[in-house]
């Protein structure tokens, strides 16, 4: 039996299945990330596994929510224990992402940067997990919205930003992240726009407005900011992903799959897969579970039909799958199966098999959490077995088992009500 599909043993001694109650975080045992599909030429840098001072390696991946409500209460709930730990406040977020380690809650100007303790490090053909006490770093500052994108690993490389409203493109360095400390490899100037900042190598790639014809485009920087003169075009660039197979950048006209020879930046290769000539529209942002080469997005076919792409970064191929019901997120979980994960209009989660619907729950949430001023604030993540939504205005996250005909594992009432959600740990 799966620990999860368990009834919530809280840290402070009560025993509860569908509620949880704030207590410390005990360390506990979790449920290791499916070892389908591993890569034995995963490049890794060798340095420690990812061990840093004052962390626990420990037999399994420790998953666990972080809640961050819209005035800025944050906490961390153990989905194996149960406990749940608060850590503290940040200012009002816009947006809450993850890297799988840490919590960027994003206020508009500037991002709080919150440690959520737990982490995988993925050798390849096995992995090793570790735990430490969680922490707030501290806030990034920046001016506009801002897209973040993560390294491969969360102890060493880097994590780009992009801030929208001042252009300006950071770099952190992961090492200073993991030990605490707000690190920038560089801090370059574009003009401003809606753009990305993703780690390549030892540098990055970094969303540039011509000025000579105002197209956008990605071009290579070095691990200073300097560009290395490498450019592709990109309009709209968005949705930048760390995978296996590399880092993909959703653009208008299709995926930019950038590699980098050695980890060096200036021997990166710059691949455009453009989209078909076949039904799909353009999907506004790609998804997927943590390091798999598979992605998904939500788009329309030529006869408006909703549906979902498939981008496989490794076959540099997409695959399209109309939909019988109207979607607004979609998540590929990037097993054996081709399992996709997705949120119809309904506050329904659907789960799909190669292109073919197998399950779905009943609506989960409230007309309230599907209007347009919220929508944006609703997630829904993956991990090797569960699926998470959150609504709040029940103050629920719901825990659903996808390869078992989308059963509802459990309800998750959080104390920290959950207005935004990240999975940590993975």
């Amino acid at each position: 039996m799966n620990s999860r599909s368990l009834p919530l043993v809280l840290a402070c001694g009560a025993t509860l299945s569908l509620a949880l109650v704030a207590c410390t975080i005990a360390p506990g045992p979790a449920t290791s990330p499916s070892p389908e599909g591993t890569d034995s030429a995963r490049p890794t840098d060798g340095s420690g596994h990812g061990a840093v001072a004052g962390a626990v390696e420990v037999a399994e991946a420790q998953l666990q929510l972080a809640t961050v409500s819209t005035d800025g209460e944050t906490s961390l709930l153990d989905l194996i224990d149960g406990g749940e730990r608060a850590l503290g406040s940040v200012p009002a977020p816009e947006n809450v992402t993850t890297d799988g380690r840490y919590v960027f809650s994003d206020s508009g100007s500037g991002v709080a940067i919150t440690d959520g303790g737990a982490w995988t490090w993925d050798h390849g053909d096995h992995f090793h997990f570790y735990r430490a006490a969680p922490a707030q770093i501290g806030i990034l500052s920046g001016e506009g919205s801002a897209a973040i994108a993560g390294d491969a690993l969360p102890t060493t490389g880097s994590t780009g930003v992009f801030f929208e409203g001042s252009g300006e493109a950071v770099l952190l360095d992961n090492a200073a992240l993991s030990t605490g400390s707000l690190v920038e490899r560089f801090r370059v100037s574009e003009a401003p726009h809606s753009g990305i900042a993703a780690p390549l190598g030892d540098g990055a790639l970094v969303s540039h407005v011509n000025t000579d014809n105002g197209a956008t485009e990605l071009r290579v920087v070095d691990a200073s900011g300097t560009p290395t003169g490498q450019t592709t075009a990109c309009e709209s660039p968005r949705s930048a992903t760390t995978t296996r197979a590399g880092l993909v950048v959703l653009c208008e006209a299709g995926a930019i799959v950038a590699e980098a020879e050695d980890a060096v930046a200036e021997n990166a290769s710059l691949t455009l897969v453009p989209f078909p000539d076949a039904p799909g529209g353009t999907p506004e942002y790609l998804a997927g579970r943590k390091g798999r080469p598979t992605l998904a997005g939500i788009g329309r076919g030529a006869d408006r039909q909703p549906g979902i792409w498939q981008f496989d970064a490794r076959a540099h191929t997409w695959a399209w799958s109309p939909s019988s019901a109207e979607l607004v997120r979609a998540v590929a979980v990037g097993d054996e199966a081709e399992h996709v994960v997705a949120l119809d209009a309904r506050g329904s989660v659907r789960v799909l098999r190669s292109g073919e619907e197998l399950a779905a729950t009943p609506p989960l949430l409230e007309t309230a959490d599907l209007a347009s001023d919220v929508l944006d604030t609703l997630t829904l993540t993956v991990d090797s077995q569960r699926a998470y939504v959150n609504s709040p205005s029940r103050g629920l996250v719901y825990e659903i088992d996808y390869v078992d005909s989308a059963r509802i594992a459990r309800e998750l009432a959080p104390a920290v009500r959950p207005d935004f959600l990240a999975e940590v740990g993975q």
